[in-house]
């Protein structure tokens, strides 16, 4: 029996189980392929993949380094068009009352409003996405036409 599907919001709190990293804000984007969250220190040595999720600016930062021999190199191709290189990885995190193993690409996002992206790959056959639900963060413009409401 398949389980029924959750709902998630357009932001969605999330932690990373082996980085002890809890509810960190991540972006639900739909328009995206993968998910993705800020790593820094990335270091390939013996064969092996070492780094350290977010950087030490977030307030989320726990400083704790992973390491996998489990990785690939991917493409990742964003909405200009523009192609970028990153390792991809499985991660474990739980969102709402979920436990999920899933592919997260690591990337420089220490510029970004969110710090990790949920892309299509893990919501697939899991989540629907309802964007009136959701919390954005503060700093987050927010517009949008509210005539029909």
């Amino acid at each position: 029996m398949t389980k029924p599907k959750g709902t998630l919001g357009r932001v969605e709190t999330i932690t990373f189980v082996d980085a002890d990293i809890e509810n960190l804000p991540a972006k639900i984007d739909t328009g995206a392929y993968r998910s993705s969250v800020w790593a820094t220190n990335i270091h390939v040595k013996n064969g092996q993949l070492y780094f350290t999720l977010l950087g030490p600016k977030s307030e989320y930062y726990a400083g704790k380094e992973l390491m996998t021999d489990e990785f690939k190199i991917v493409e990742v191709e964003n909405s200009f068009g523009h192609k970028q290189t990153r390792y991809s990885v499985f991660l474990r995190v739980r969102i709402g009352s979920r436990r999920i193993k899933s592919n997260f690409t690591l990337a420089n996002r220490g510029t970004k409003t969110y710090s990790a992206l949920i892309g299509r790959k893990l919501l697939k056959n899991r989540f629907v996405v309802d964007v009136s639900q959701g919390v954005p963060l503060k700093d987050e413009e927010v517009s949008g036409d509210d005539s029909l409401e």
